[in-house]
């Protein structure tokens, strides 16, 4: 099976989801800066949600260049990440309205892991089907990155009951960290 179909697809549910997110930004009441003030909240975590979709478009891209063909298992896999990206919409506009609020910034980052470990499922997946020498899993071998990912959103998620700022800051530490795209895959590519 030709993995483009899978690829395009994914494309298409990223683009949906990120005009999703800006189609929810509403227009401040008045004329001056001030009115941008309760806005605040809720533009940057579409910030940090846009980047982090983008970050997960530019990663599932560079993956799916190392991968020689999919399966029905690997369909599935890539469903499944994309199920859980497809809330990320509902939890930026959730966390965004109650910034100060626990649950919601919780639930933001319950999201956050459970797209993690998703595409963690699909990165495996694919793996199983190609090999255990094939580009992908030499490109990934040490996954010190991937482990730091879950480990501070499961941090995080816990802090949004103590401390939201703290369980905010983690959750931009995971997008900082895989702003650039992955090395090992670029090095793979060749485009390093």
């Amino acid at each position: 099976m030709n993995k483009t179909r899978m690829e395009a697809f994914s494309d298409g549910v990223i683009a949906i989801l990120i005009t999703i997110m800006v189609l929810e930004l509403r227009v401040p009441h008045g004329d001056d800066l001030a009115a941008l003030r309760p806005l605040l909240p809720i533009f940057l975590t579409y910030v940090l949600s846009f980047v982090m979709l983008g970050i997960y478009w530019n990663n599932h891209h560079h993956m799916l260049q190392l991968m020689e063909r999919t399966t029905g298992s690997i369909l599935w896999a890539n469903l499944h990440l994309l199920f859980w990206l497809s809330l990320i919409p509902f939890v930026t506009g959730w966390m965004g309205e109650n910034h100060s609020a626990a649950v919601p910034t919780a639930f933001y980052g319950i999201v956050g892991l459970g797209s993690a470990i998703a595409y963690t499922v699909l990165q495996t997946r694919i793996i199983t089907v190609e090999g255990p020498n094939c580009r992908l899993a030499t490109a990934v071998r040490a996954d010190v990155k991937g482990k730091a990912s879950l480990f501070m959103y499961i941090a995080a998620i816990a802090l949004a009951f103590v401390n939201q700022w703290l369980s905010d800051a983690l959750y931009v530490g995971v997008a900082l960290m895989w702003l650039v795209p992955d090395p090992r895959i670029e090095k793979r590519l060749g485009t390093r």
